[in-house]
């Protein structure tokens, strides 16, 4: 039933997008993330599915990869367009019940919404797709290490960070099997409303902690006895280095963004 995820999974290649440097690749996406959030147009939009569409082609990875990273979220958009289209009641009234109203710009609004979570999801899925764990770490550790004069553990917090990833696909195929252990018991998923479908996935929680907690456990274990310790004073095996691929990406990158911004705000795109 979930195998089908591809939620936090690593597919290795050798394409341009996988070469980059794991910082270029984060600094494009949090730039990519906020233009996507000041953009309130379907020009706009537009424009960066685009280049979404582009970067998946690039990539190698397949836009199916993609949309079968989206499974866990169709939930998440439901209810986001759902209250977007029923709580925005600005323009002409389209529809009228009671004390529920649709509106055109409810309608805008439940668009532009459902298109921004789907742009933004897509893009951080293609940003794990196409990184390495220990890379993402070793990126995100390098970036935020100004924040060290601060007294701030950043590199726990990229190692957090990096080992949840991780462990996104194994909890999957855990959850996975003790449905199919729970089925065999005559457990039934797939019938009934959306309350029941929730009651019926509660006996899965209690399995799914233990075992979480146990590998968890288990991981931490491993770790000490390696003697393991990061921050100052580790080596690393890759050592990252910035190329004329990454620099070209990011020019690239920031002029389109930049030039998606002034359209949005100059002229009204």
């Amino acid at each position: 039933m979930l195998k089908g995820v591809t939620l936090g999974q690593y597919f290795p290649g050798d394409s341009a997008i996988h070469r980059m440097d794991p910082r270029s690749k984060l600094v494009i996406v949090v730039l990519y993330i906020v233009v996507l959030f000041l953009s309130k147009s379907f020009l706009s939009y537009g424009i960066l599915l685009l280049f979404l569409l582009w970067c998946i082609k690039v990539s190698k990875v397949g836009i199916k990869a993609v949309f079968r990273g989206m499974k866990p979220v169709v939930l998440i958009l439901i209810i986001t367009g759902v209250l977007n289209l029923f709580y925005t009641e600005t323009g002409y009234t389209l529809w009228e019940w009671k004390f529920l109203h649709i509106t055109t710009g409810g309608v805008l609004s439940a668009l532009f919404m459902v298109l921004r979570v789907m742009l933004l999801i897509s893009g951080t899925f293609l940003l794990t797709y196409t990184t390495s764990p220990i890379r993402l770490t070793d990126g995100l550790e390098s970036l935020l290490g100004p924040l060290k004069k601060l007294h701030v553990p950043v590199h726990e917090l990229s190692l957090m960070m990096s080992i949840a990833l991780r462990f996104i696909p194994t909890l999957i195929e855990e959850t996975d099997k003790i449905m199919s252990a729970q089925k065999a018991r005559g457990a039934d998923f797939d019938t009934g409303n959306l309350i029941q479908k929730a009651k019926a996935m509660v006996p899965l929680l209690v399995p799914l902690f233990i075992s979480s907690f146990r590998r968890a456990d288990e991981l931490a274990t491993a770790m000490e006895c390696r003697c393991y310790h990061g921050g100052k004073g580790r080596t690393k095996l890759c050592q990252l280095h910035f190329q004329r691929l990454d620099v070209v990406a990011l020019i690239s990158c920031v002029v389109l963004f930049s030039g998606v911004i002034v359209a949005a705000r100059g002229f009204g795109l």
